[in-house]
């Protein structure tokens, strides 16, 4: 979502040519994020978005691509790649992949509400249910080997503190990351910037899913307690025990929860916590040049891990 790739007009006439997408009319850079390059493009036929994977090979962006492709046909709300005249979603540009998306109506939300986790649970049940029919399998890149190696990376620019809660953190999800809990396609990154809404006069109505690209195989928990940890935390970064209810509720109306699941409900929640503080604290200490650049903030998840792990037990009923 950063751009650390410029592509210039005459450059994206040229790519644009292999679609049928009309003339294009206007661009900009998306300054949103800290993966991939992103552009917003308009053309004489509709609303795009141009994504070049920054760090993704040619064969990992074919498994996402399919991916998004295969849920919005199986009706989840997402976006959908557009395919080119010869039927690829992906190309090349300046040696890295590069693909054009559909644009969704509608735009981020910064503060949820009941009736957002309502919505957005359901849209998450629809997601893993159709995603158990997808064939492809990729493991999660940014999974347990990977918070072992990012945590041994960061150490040494932490304090003491510091240090021993992400030491303890890490020995503690080694059991539970394997856990047997029912496991298919999971988004692993949903936040509330990942998913867009309209505005009507009666409140926001979901739009759809944006950004699979850290999709893969996974704890289908583990992608509700990311989710979870972001759009159901109050300001203090505790939990809300209400919108944590309407997220699994309406979740569980597409893909029934398992007996097992509640008893790793609070270990998928500090793990979604752990792995999204080893990803800030990396960017953080060891950043990467771009044009537009965000860096967001450790501390956020830092703090909502010593929550999750003080109130272990207490949010073992935040269930439902």
């Amino acid at each position: 979502m950063s751009v650390y790739t410029t592509i210039e007009e005459n450059e994206l006439k040229s790519f644009l040519a292999n679609y049928n997408v009309g003339e294009l009319e206007d661009y900009q850079g998306i300054s949103d994020g800290i993966e991939n390059t992103n552009y917003f493009v308009n053309t004489s036929h509709g609303r795009f978005v141009l994504t070049i994977f920054e760090h993704h090979s040619f064969d990992e962006m074919q498994y996402f691509l399919n991916l998004m492709h295969h849920l919005a046909d199986h009706k989840v709300p997402s976006a959908n790649p557009v395919a080119d005249k010869q039927g690829n979603y992906l190309n090349h540009f300046k040696n890295k992949p590069i693909a054009l998306v559909e644009r969704l109506n509608g735009g981020g939300i910064t503060e949820t509400s009941v009736s957002h986790c309502e919505q957005l649970g359901a849209a998450m049940g629809k997601m893993h249910s159709a995603g158990l029919s997808f064939n492809s399998r990729q493991n999660n890149p940014r999974g347990s080997a990977w918070c072992q190696q990012m945590a041994h990376k960061v150490m040494e620019k932490l304090s003491a503190d510091e240090q021993g809660m992400l030491d303890e953190e890490v020995h503690f999800q080694k059991e539970k990351r394997h856990a047997d809990l029912p496991r298919g396609v999971i988004h692993a990154d949903l936040f509330r910037d990942n998913a867009l809404w309209d505005s009507t006069e009666d409140g926001s109505i979901f739009s759809g899913i944006i950004d699979f690209y850290y999709s893969c195989d996974d704890v289908l928990l583990y992608d509700l307690a990311v989710t979870a940890n972001d759009w159901c935390t109050n300001p203090d970064f505790s939990l809300n025990r209400d919108k944590v209810t309407a997220l699994l509720t309406h979740y569980s109306h597409f893909r029934p929860l398992a007996e097992n699941e509640q008893e790793y409900w609070p270990a998928m929640l500090r793990a979604g916590a752990l792995r999204f503080w080893l990803s800030r604290l990396h960017d953080k200490h060891f950043p990467r040049a771009g044009e537009l650049v965000q860096t967001k903030n450790p501390d956020e998840f830092k703090t909502i891990l010593a929550d999750r792990i003080n109130h272990n037990d207490l949010y073992l009923d935040y269930w439902i």
